[in-house]
């Protein structure tokens, strides 16, 4: 019994000296309980945490409402960008500046160095306003359209800023990156961030945000012709893409498409979105930015409506938008001539004449521009168009031309029929399922396609002078359901085949085992807007075999 003691005695020495000290089953217990305890109060925690915020900010929410009312409130929100109900003092900047008339200065990139001798460039705008008769809904009074709603679109007759000058070297952000030196390059001066995935931009909004980097030039230009341009705009693709139409070792003439808005209301009006199809133009300017030989920037007005119009009818983001399209007929900024410099130096450095301010300008003489390499026009307009919009990989050409090339080559056409420009499905359609490699393939191989606006249609329609183009937009309003139809036809103009892209979106979001019969998923794919579009297309082509046979 002793010689068992010594051992145990022995042990416990041995186990002290090793540095180890015999853990008891009690203890295991207690620690495995309040790891459980912890793991388990965390997240009760994060709840309890987030539950506790949710509340204040509603309670912060009621107060506010009680406060200010519906509309103060809906005033208040459209300056809390982070909606937090707490006015930052960069939230509050765009009341500061209307208060005080004073607008802080904005810091172009840093990478632009202004030379004070560098040469400058004179800037006109020229604008005709909105022909109000274009819009379906100019009428006050008419389907509830009020005076106030469109009062900043009555207002809005001239450009804020008639002629302005501007540094050459400010024109710097149009210059292509270092990996885009070639004819025909593409690239993003501001980047889209908006997609089908990230939504849109609020509506309750009368103050754009202050620009950055490339974006401040942009800012400037459009606030010629009204002080409130939104550079981001609401839906997507918005952003600026210019393209590299010609070169040679001196300059480039580059291409570019702008997708901007304008605010045209402020307080006490609720907000009245501006939003043209596009801006579009060419700079000429040297590769180091110090000479501008041309400029001009401005809204294409070749086709009947060319304006997308939005406006709220109440206090909340939430309201109900009314919405309407028009004709505006001129919207352009143009450079006066070449920019020159202030000074001209001769080859010591002495000055040997100047432009002061109230003398006549430094008379040049500039010389032609030769191009080593360039496009036309057209297909950079179609790159800038095709870097917005992928679905326009498949050409889409105007109802008429369509109709001639399917007759040509033996095709049906596919033609959507769209009441406005920037219908919501409309830009679903184009996003998403338009865009997708298999039916990209399949419109490219059997089908000539069209996109339409209902009001060309219904202009075409009553055109007497071409009684067959008449007959075919007919035939095509015939079938058209508010807001896209999606048609396929001969080229005779008989549709034979349709469907409502509402219901078509409705169907595509069910899941597949949901479907009806006429839009199955046999196609293969697993996007079922893509292999329901595909089954679309494909009944067409069936419908119209007979034809097609002949």
């Amino acid at each position: 019994m002793a010689a068992d003691v010594d051992k145990k005695e022995d042990y416990g020495k041995h186990s002290q000296q090793n540095g180890h000290q015999s853990p008891s089953y009690g203890s295991w217990i207690c620690r495995g309980i309040w790891t459980l305890l912890i793991v388990g109060a965390v997240p009760l925690l994060a709840f309890w945490i987030k539950y506790y915020q949710d509340a204040q900010l509603l309670k912060r929410h009621e107060e506010s409402v009680r406060t200010l009312g519906a509309e103060g409130l809906f005033l208040f929100s459209s300056l809390d960008t982070d909606h937090d109900l707490y006015l930052s003092p960069e939230e509050f900047k765009p009341i500061a500046e209307k208060l005080t008339g004073i607008t802080p200065p904005v810091d172009f990139e840093e990478e632009v160095i202004h030379d004070p001798n560098g040469e400058t460039l004179t800037l006109e705008a020229k604008m005709q306003p909105l022909l109000l008769d274009s819009m379906t809904k100019s009428k006050d009074g008419f389907l509830g359209v009020s005076h106030s709603s469109l009062s900043g679109l009555r207002s809005w007759k001239s450009p804020a800023v008639p002629s302005s000058s501007f540094s050459a070297s400010q024109f710097r952000a149009f210059l292509p990156p270092k990996n885009k030196v070639a004819v025909g390059d593409t690239w993003w001066m501001i980047p889209s961030e908006l997609n089908i995935f990230t939504g849109y931009l609020p509506n309750n909004r009368y103050h754009p945000p202050s620009p950055k980097g490339k974006e401040v030039l942009i800012h400037t230009l459009l606030s010629m012709f009204h002080p409130r341009p939104f550079i981001k705009s609401r839906f997507a693709p918005q952003g600026a893409v210019a393209c590299i139409r010609a070169s040679n070792d001196f300059y480039y003439d580059i291409v570019f498409r702008i997708h901007a808005e304008f605010q045209l209301n402020d307080v006490p009006d609720f907000p009245f979105w501006f939003t043209p199809g596009k801006f579009t133009g060419n700079i000429v300017l040297s590769k180091d930015a110090s000479h501008v030989r041309h400029f001009h920037l401005y809204v294409p007005n070749d086709r009947s409506l060319n304006v997308d119009m939005e406006w709220l009818y109440g206090a909340s983001e939430s309201s109900n938008m009314e919405v309407d399209i028009g004709y505006l007929p001129q919207l352009e900024l143009q450079s006066t001539g070449p920019s020159t410099p202030s000074i001209i130096m001769d080859e010591e450095g002495n000055i040997i004449d100047s432009r002061d301010g109230g003398g006549e300008p430094i008379q040049f003489v500039f010389e032609d521009i030769h191009w080593t390499s360039e496009m036309s026009w057209q297909e950079a307009a179609r790159r800038l168009e095709v870097t917005f919009y992928p679905f326009k990989k498949v050409s889409y050409l105007p109802f008429s031309e369509a109709f001639d090339r399917a007759a040509a080559e033996n095709k049906l056409t596919t033609s959507p029929a769209e009441v406005r420009s920037f219908t919501c499905s409309g830009r679903t359609l184009r996003e998403t399922v338009l865009e997708s490699s298999p039916v990209l393939a399949l419109l490219n191989q059997s089908f000539i396609s069209s996109w339409s606006l209902v009001k060309e249609l219904e202009n075409m329609q009553a055109d007497k002078q071409n009684p067959v183009l008449s007959e075919k937009a007919q035939l095509h309003l015939e079938k058209y359901n508010f807001p896209v139809e999606m048609m396929v036809a001969l080229p005779n103009g008989t549709i034979v085949h349709h469907i409502n892209a509402n219901f078509f979106l409705d169907q595509t979001a069910m899941k597949p085992e949901e479907e009806v019969a006429t839009f199955s998923f046999s196609g293969g794919f697993e996007d079922p807007s893509t292999s329901t579009y595909i089954s679309f297309l494909k009944e067409g082509l069936e419908k119209a075999k007979e034809y097609l046979a002949q």
